[in-house]
């Protein structure tokens, strides 16, 4: 899935680092992506949706635990001890 590994190259440099006492991760994952051309619209039930050029959406929401995650719905996942972010796709 292409847009999944744009996003996850991304967070692999992400254009601001996260700096916890100054954002949400939330508002942070919205802001890195927007920053970088991707749409980000509203979802219900997810954090946010990135849209495809051809008009699909994939759900993502963020997190900084990943146990028990939902399949239906992509990730952001970010480790507390390497400040390291993971892209998980979601599962068809």
């Amino acid at each position: 899935m292409p847009l999944i590994t744009a996003i996850a190259t991304l967070f692999s440099q992400p254009p601001i680092p996260f700096k916890p006492e100054q954002q949400t991760l939330k508002g942070w994952a919205m802001y890195c992506l927007r920053d970088r051309g991707f749409k980000v619209i509203y979802a219900q039930n997810a954090d946010f949706a990135v849209e495809t050029r051809e008009g699909s959406k994939v759900y993502f929401s963020v997190t900084e635990d990943a146990t028990n995650l939902d399949k239906k719905i992509g990730w952001i996942v970010r480790d507390r001890t390497t400040n390291q972010i993971t892209v998980i796709p979601p599962q068809p």
